[in-house]
C-alpha cells in the first residue's frame, strides 16, 4: 500500500547471465529503499534476484530510455516482498565473470571515430556503438543546476586507429565511476547506444553515454585474430616495412627479458593526468601543457622491451608496459624497486621461455599475457 501523495523513486539496472540473454530490472519505492539498494552493488558484481515481479514490456516505449534487450520480458523489484543479494569474487561462477568482457551488440556492428567527424552533423542525435581505446580520464566535474540540483559530469577521451582524439562524456555516477577506473592506452571499450552530438561551442563531434548504454570493458571480441610471428613480420614487408595498428594473438612465449639490468631500461616516468611518457630532459607532459602546473604530476611506470617468439620466429623489442607489467610480473613498481637483483633474476626466470597466450595492440605493445598455467 502507498500513502497518497507519498513520493516514489525509480532505479534501473540490466543483468545478464549467459552471451546470448540479459533482462531489464526496474525498482520502485521509498527514498531510503532506493538508495540503499542503488548503493548496494556496481556495474559488473554479481547478484541474486529473489521474488521478482515478471512483466511484459512495451518494447517501443521503454526501450527509449532502457538499453534493448533481447527478451520479451522485464523485471519489477517490490520494496516489501524482492531481495538482491550481492556474490562475493569468491562465490561467483567464472563463467559469469567472462560475460562482463562480451559485447552485448554483435562487436563487428560500430562507427569508427574517423567515420564519425567525417559523418559530422548528420549524425547529430543518432544512437550508435563505439569501439574505441581510452586515452585520458577527466576527474569528475561537480555542479549545482540553476533549479539547485546537483550534477556531475565526466570527459573521457578515446581514440582509435582513425582519430587521435574524440571526447565522451559521462552524467551518471554509475558510469562517471565505471570510467574511473580505466587505464589510459590500456582499456578498451565498446559502448554500445551511445548519443553522438555536434558540440556547437567546441566546433566537434561528441559521444555522450545515455540510460540506454551498455559499455563493455576490454571487449574480448575486439580481440579475435590470431597471428604467428612469421605472419606479422609478413605483414610489415607489405607495408615498407612498417607494422601498421592491429589488435590480435600470438601463441608464444617471451624470449629477451632485461629486468635485472639498469634500472633505467625498464621505468619510464609517465603524467599522472594522461599517463603517456614524458620527455625524459623535462620530465614534462607535450599533451598537457594546457594543464595547470599544480595539477601535473609524473610517476614511474614499466615500460619494458621485450622479444616474443613462437616456432616461426621472433618480433624484436616489442613493449610491455605499465599495468600489464605489473600484472605479468606480479609486483608493483615499488616492490619491484625493493628486489635485490638476485630476486629479479629469479623472476625473469619464472617467465623466460614459459608457452603464453600474448595479447597485443597498435605496433606491438603487448596488452594482456596468460600463462600456460592460467590457460584453460
Amino acid at each position: 500500500m502507498v500513502d497518497i501523495g507519498t513520493e516514489r523513486y525509480t532505479f534501473s539496472f540490466t543483468i545478464r547471465d549467459s552471451p546470448a540473454y540479459f533482462i531489464n530490472v526496474q525498482s520502485w519505492g521509498r527514498e531510503e529503499y532506493i538508495r540503499s539498494l542503488s548503493e548496494s552493488f556496481r556495474v559488473g558484481d554479481c547478484v541474486t534476484i529473489e521474488n521478482p515481479l515478471i512483466q511484459s514490456k512495451e518494447a517501443e516505449r521503454e526501450e527509449k530510455f532502457s538499453p534493448v534487450t533481447p527478451s520479451g520480458y522485464k523485471l519489477l523489484l517490490s520494496e516489501n516482498h524482492s531481495v538482491v543479494k550481492t556474490s562475493s569474487c569468491y562465490d561467483t561462477d567464472t563463467r559469469l565473470l567472462s560475460l562482463l568482457h562480451l559485447p552485448v551488440k554483435d562487436p563487428q556492428d560500430y562507427y569508427s571515430l574517423g567515420d564519425i567527424v567525417a559523418n559530422g552533423q548528420s549524425l547529430h542525435g543518432r544512437v550508435l556503438n563505439v569501439l574505441a581505446a581510452v586515452m585520458a580520464v577527466g576527474e569528475p566535474k561537480y555542479f549545482v543546476t540553476s533549479d539547485k540540483r546537483k550534477g556531475q559530469r565526466c570527459e573521457v577521451k578515446l581514440y582509435d586507429e582513425t582519430e587521435r582524439s574524440f571526447p565522451i562524456v559521462c552524467w551518471d555516477n554509475e558510469s562517471i565511476q565505471l570510467a574511473q577506473s580505466w587505464i589510459p592506452q590500456e582499456t578498451v571499450i565498446f559502448a554500445s547506444d551511445v548519443r553522438i552530438n555536434f558540440d556547437k561551442f567546441r566546433n566537434c563531434m561528441t559521444a555522450t553515454v545515455i540510460s540506454k548504454t551498455i559499455i563493455t570493458t576490454n571487449p574480448v571480441e575486439a580481440v579475435v585474430d590470431v597471428y604467428t610471428v612469421e605472419q606479422l613480420k609478413e605483414k610489415a614487408l607489405q607495408s615498407d616495412g612498417k607494422l601498421e595498428p592491429l589488435h590480435g594473438i600470438i601463441y608464444g612465449y617471451i624470449s629477451t627479458l632485461d629486468i635485472d639490468e639498469n634500472v633505467s631500461r625498464v621505468l619510464r616516468n609517465r603524467c599522472s593526468v594522461c599517463r603517456f611518457i614524458v620527455n625524459e630532459a623535462s620530465n614534462t607532459c607535450a599533451f598537457c601543457s594546457d594543464v595547470s602546473p599544480e595539477a601535473r604530476s609524473t610517476f614511474a611506470s614499466f615500460d619494458i622491451l621485450v622479444d616474443v617468439t613462437d616456432h616461426t620466429g621472433t618480433l624484436r623489442s616489442c613493449y610491455l608496459s605499465d599495468c600489464v607489467a605489473e600484472e605479468t610480473l606480479a609486483c608493483t613498481v615499488q616492490e619491484f624497486l625493493m628486489l635485490e637483483e638476485d630476486q629479479k633474476t629469479a623472476l625473469k626466470w619464472q617467465l623466460l621461455l614459459e608457452r603464453s597466450k600474448i595479447y597485443f595492440k597498435d605496433k606491438m605493445e603487448v596488452f594482456g599475457f596468460s600463462s600456460d598455467r592460467h590457460m584453460a
